[in-house]
């Protein structure tokens, strides 16, 4: 038997067997779609997300404080005091209806006034008023009610609505009605406002400080975000930078400058070198140049020739493309002129050339790179087409330009392929055409170093639609 069989187990097993617990899945039903609502509605930013996670707290915690607050303190507080009121109610109709009393009540009355600050009055039989309606939220009213109910039980009808500082109390008696007149204050923990007002007033202060804290604690993280974007877009380091706020934001930032140091050691390093072997090629190069000029004239020179122009011509795109412009300062280059010198070179080609610029047509890049980007793509794009569409749009903070044709196009499985150095097409739609296949990976480096990409689908001419987009 293999190691890995296993028999059958006999039906008697199988019914011993325990069943498998139900699995609990609370993100299952209506709540399945919760943490993407919160994702989604979520703030993108790290300043925002850091006050949620101060402010959320913070409430909670006051939420919470208060509700036992409100539950244990001032429900307490307020049973107990009218309590004590009720009480001094029915031992006052005890005294009434227990003891002879004067005409007018005046000793009753007087005890009332100077020994339990109560104002009653002692009236003639008559219905009570009608119930008046309950408040919407009133601790004072139920438990006032509840208390007269428990400890005197007869037919009565208060009055604690309104801004009074008295409270009025009706009790149905057997020949009189007895009204009291109670201080609210008395009956009912009125300052509990006080305790909330000291609670909302520190919470408000407490995060006043944590604002003023936490956008200091921020600010050296988006000023290294800031640099980090002007680095990758090329852009010279800002004068007022330097590591500062946390000790691990301090070593980012550290560890940033140091990056970028390297990276710029080394991109000199490469230049120095690739400029050494530029020089020496075309030194070479030239004296192929001389020698075939003293041969003369004839059908093998003519071959020579157009091999050494090959050779110029390829060796200008390897250098190119390995060199990547990377030292050119950032400049305003205005896309008008640019535009409108393609659409001159279509004219002597006998091709329609349309250009457009929407927004601002000055933009912040690296002029020379930027226009060699624009430059391949409509190069390729009048190599195969005789109708090309040039649209620049310069709106917000992004640059977006589209180079649409009437070619054959690309194959939407090969528009990846294309970018990759070196590679050229076998179809009707070669990208760089007799040429090193570099035409579009050095168009997508131009376009990454400046932060951006070049994305390729079909156009509504019917051919090839190139867009670029970059910050801008």
């Amino acid at each position: 038997m293999s190691r890995l069989a296993r028999p059958p187990l006999p039906a008697w097993a199988r019914r011993l067997r325990p069943a498998a617990p139900p699995r609990l899945d609370i993100w299952r039903g209506p709540l399945r779609h919760v943490p993407r609502w919160v994702a989604r509605h979520m703030p993108k930013g790290l300043y925002p997300r850091s006050l949620i996670i101060i402010i959320a707290p913070m409430v909670l915690l006051q939420s919470v404080v208060a509700f036992v607050f409100m539950e244990r303190h001032w429900q307490t507080v307020t049973q107990r005091l009218s309590t004590a009121v009720v009480r001094d109610i029915a031992g006052i109709i005890d005294v009434i209806e227990s003891y002879p009393q004067d005409p007018e009540f005046a000793t009753v009355t007087r005890m009332a006034r100077e020994k339990l600050d109560l104002n009653i009055a002692v009236l003639p039989p008559e219905p009570l008023p009608a119930p008046a309606p309950k408040p919407f939220f009133s601790i004072l009213d139920g438990i006032l009610s509840e208390e007269i109910t428990d400890q005197i039980n007869r037919p009565f009808w208060i009055d604690t609505v309104g801004n009074s500082r008295l409270v009025e109390i009706r009790i149905q008696l057997a020949d009189h009605v007895l009204r009291v007149f109670a201080r609210r204050n008395s009956a009912y923990a009125s300052n509990t406002h006080i305790f909330l007002l000291w609670m909302v007033g520190t919470s408000l202060v407490l995060l006043v400080i944590a604002i003023l804290f936490l956008r200091n604690q921020i600010r050296p993280i988006q000023a290294l975000a800031e640099a980090a974007d002007g680095f990758g877009r090329g852009q010279p380091m800002p004068q007022d930078f330097r590591p500062r706020g946390a000790s691990e934001v301090r070593r980012a930032s550290l560890a940033f400058v140091q990056m970028r140091d390297r990276i710029e050691r080394q991109i000199e390093q490469r230049t120095q070198m690739l400029n050494g072997v530029s020089h020496d090629l075309r030194t070479i190069l030239t004296r192929f140049r001389l020698q075939l000029a003293l041969l003369g004239e004839g059908e093998d020179q003519d071959e020579l020739n157009s091999d050494v122009d090959e050779m110029q011509r390829m060796l200008e795109g390897y250098l190119a493309f390995a060199k990547g412009e990377q030292g050119e300062d950032v400049a305003e280059l205005d896309l008008e002129p640019v535009f409108a010198k393609f659409a001159t070179e279509a004219r002597l080609k006998n091709k329609k050339v349309e250009t457009e610029v929407i927004g601002d047509p000055r933009i912040l890049v690296r002029p020379d790179s930027f226009t060699r980007l624009i430059t391949n793509l409509v190069s390729n794009a009048l190599r195969h087409a005789g109708r090309v569409r040039i649209v620049g749009r310069h709106e917000g903070r992004w640059l977006t330009v589209t180079v649409e044709d009437d070619g054959p196009g690309i194959p939407a499985d090969q528009r990846e392929e294309v970018f990759k150095p070196f590679v050229r097409l076998d179809t009707a739609r070669n990208i760089d055409a007799g040429g090193t296949g570099l035409g579009l990976a050095i168009a997508r480096d131009i376009a990454r170093s400046h932060g951006g990409d070049i994305l390729l689908s079909d156009s509504k001419l019917g051919g090839l639609r190139a867009m670029i987009r970059i910050p801008a």
